[in-house]
């Protein structure tokens, strides 16, 4: 059985091979920044995951997880997605604040109680924010998705997920108007800055170009 630390490097190393050019591997930095523990306190933590198999890595080169470091991690995730579609659609928790509350019952171990909180909920796909949730295999169907700063002036898209679940930017989210699913029509772009003017619902918003790149949408 893992350590709640433990189980914290290997998320976050999935998620950090998830955003590397090759979708692969990662290195030492990145991971203690995203931690926000010291390169040294990560480097001693890899060396400990290495000797249960969980990574592949050579000093002073890349991280990557092994299939069966791979395997833990998606269950960590599928819990953590799990847990904040409940507290979300059951509790009626605040869209900012399941994630916060998610982290601390992801670390709950019981598979049969996982198996039943997701039939409880009726095998949902994706999370609250909108991203996808492994099955009980392991399985995540991987979807087609861009950022609001991709879509071209004169085109209307629909919002599908955020990059950043924090509960400031969600707070910010639900400040301008939007949620999931909400139609977004970008009526122009500031050649200087790169700040959109978009339209929800029939009102008109300026964003800046780092809100966009958080927005996840899919053409409508």
């Amino acid at each position: 059985m893992l350590s709640l630390t433990e189980e914290n490097y290997i998320k976050a190393l999935f998620h950090l091979t998830l955003t590397s050019p090759d979708k692969k591997e990662t290195g030492t930095t990145e991971i203690a920044k995203t931690l926000n523990v010291k390169p040294a306190t990560a480097n001693n933590m890899i060396k400990k995951l290495r000797d249960k198999k969980l990574i592949d890595y050579q000093k002073y080169g890349k991280v990557q997880l092994t299939k069966e470091g791979k395997k833990k991690a998606l269950q960590i995730l599928r819990k953590h997605r799990l847990w904040e579609t409940f507290l979300y659609e059951k509790l009626e928790f605040d869209w900012g604040e399941v994630h916060e509350v998610a982290e601390q019952l992801e670390h709950i171990s019981s598979e049969k109680l996982v198996d039943r909180l997701d039939k409880f909920l009726g095998f949902p796909k994706v999370d609250p924010h909108g991203d996808p949730i492994p099955d009980s295999k392991g399985k995540m169907k991987p979807i087609s998705r861009f950022t609001l700063s991709q879509i071209q002036v004169g085109n209307t898209c629909k919002m599908v997920a955020v990059k950043d679940d924090s509960a400031v930017f969600l707070k910010y989210v639900v400040k301008i108007g939007l949620s999931l699913n909400s139609q977004i029509t970008v009526v122009g772009k500031q050649a200087f800055d790169s700040t959109l003017e978009i339209e929800i619902n029939g009102n008109r918003k300026r964003v800046s170009e780092k809100f966009a790149d958080h927005i996840f949408v899919i053409p409508d």
